[in-house]
């Protein structure tokens, strides 16, 4: 709870500036007492429009071609070079922006972005190799996308990057929620192919023939392992050689179940994801996720002002603040056939990585509990992935972003470098009793 108090602490300090958010006319006034009493926050957004960089929202280079059916997936748009900044400030690396066709869900034909950051660091021996760093992108705006972050110095992720970059990879980093952002389908995972595709079309990069490693945590991991998992039948064209994830979902229709509830402690903390959640899938599936169908008149107001907000205000706001309170009475997503078939239709598994993959996830993890993971990578284990999954013994869902990265690190740049990727092994150790809070 005093990381929660900091967060929101340090958003109202920044955003002070920015104006207050206009709320939403039926934006409850206030919150039951059991929940969070946070107010309505200013949106992150707010601030991007403050910056001298347009939001994608804003800049036309973003618009779809009018003729979008006739690109193939991953064929280039158009593109452009930018600056890539850390905390604002420029780094000296070679950037360029790649818009390229891809396709939503439905297998509707859509543009997104990627930012491809080539070092000044020699590469000699064979083509440059590549690390696709999948962020956590986790939001509902596409001023959070990191084609727009990478530019205003406010990736979150971006220091992560850095120990690749050093090393003289090049880094792909995929708008792969789209410009709409809707996460949570295998709709990830062709925009990050495609992403790649894309770099490779683009032959002034010097990376058409670049051996490549996929790297996510979270909302990361998520496109990254649904990337592993169709390059086989979407786009066997990728020479992949690894993807390394944390902290991922596996079954959506347990995670909505757990994250539904009210939880105790800071295991309520992931009430948020489920808001988080509605609101993209109803872009996707506007037909199924019905806010006016299934939430009361106060729930349709906490969404709609979840609609336009990146993952920091979406967590504060949505924290011990479970949406089955705002369920309309007699309605919850075990309620409706359609909702479970759409987050079953979307849960890791439907096909299994051709490639090496490491994964880790934390014992404890308020989140995303072991017991909607395991079972997943249990069945890739049972159906002969090349998989190494470790739990590691530290509570708490950041913390393990950072446990699992240095391993992270030490392997994919192993296997880009032409190194083994080591012996499958399968330790899924589980030290805490079953109905324990995010066990």
């Amino acid at each position: 709870m005093r990381r929660l108090l900091v967060l929101a602490t340090s958003a109202c300090l920044v955003t002070a500036g920015a104006g207050a958010a206009g709320a939403e006319p039926d934006f409850p006034p206030t919150f039951p007492p059991n929940q969070n009493q946070l107010p309505q926050l200013p949106t992150e957004p707010q601030i991007y429009d403050l910056l001298p960089i347009p939001s994608p929202d804003q800049d036309p280079w973003y618009n779809d071609p009018e003729n979008i059916a006739d690109y193939q997936p991953g064929e280039i748009v158009r593109s452009r070079e930018v600056q890539t900044r850390l905390l604002g400030l420029p780094v000296p690396v070679y950037t360029k922006q790649l818009l390229f066709r891809s396709e939503d869900v439905h297998g509707n034909p859509i543009v997104t972005a990627s930012t491809v950051i080539v070092p000044g660091i020699p590469w000699q021996g064979s083509a440059r190799p590549v690390v696709s760093f999948q962020e956590a992108i986790d939001s509902t705006d596409s001023a959070c996308n990191p084609s727009h972050t990478l530019q205003t110095g406010t990736m979150k992720e971006s220091t992560l990057v850095m120990y690749w970059l050093a090393q003289g990879f090049a880094i792909n980093v995929p708008d792969f929620d789209g410009k709409f952002n809707t996460f949570n389908t295998y709709a990830e995972g062709k925009m990050v192919l495609d992403s790649l595709r894309a770099m490779k079309n683009d032959t002034s990069l010097g990376l058409t023939d670049s051996g490549i490693a996929l790297y996510g945590y979270s909302g990361g991991g998520s496109g990254s392992i649904r990337a592993a998992e169709l390059r086989a039948s979407y786009a066997p064209d990728v020479r992949l050689l690894g993807t390394s994830i944390g902290g991922t979902p596996g079954n959506l229709v347990a995670e909505a179940d757990y994250a539904t509830r009210n939880q105790p402690g800071l295991t309520g903390t992931s009430n948020f994801t489920m808001w988080l959640g509605f609101a993209s899938l109803s872009r996707e599936y506007p037909d199924v996720f019905k806010p006016e169908e299934f939430l009361t008149p106060e729930g349709q107001g906490l969404l709609a002002d979840m609609q336009h907000r990146c993952y920091a205000t979406i967590a504060l706001q949505g924290v011990y603040r479970p949406i089955s309170d705002y369920f309309q009475p007699g309605k919850s997503l075990n309620t409706s056939p359609e909702v479970l078939q759409v987050l079953s239709d979307n849960s890791l598994g439907k096909h299994i990585p051709d490639t090496p993959i490491l994964w880790w996830h934390g014992v404890w993890d308020e989140l995303i509990p072991p017991s909607v993971v395991i079972p997943t990578v249990q069945s890739y284990w049972d159906q002969g992935a090349d998989v190494r999954f470790y739990t590691v013994p530290v509570p708490e869902h950041i913390t393990n972003a950072v446990t699992g990265w240095l391993p992270a690190v030490a392997w994919t740049s192993a296997v880009l470098r032409g190194l083994s990727p080591g012996p499958k092994f399968m330790a899924a150790f589980q030290p805490l009793p079953a109905g324990f809070p995010g066990s």
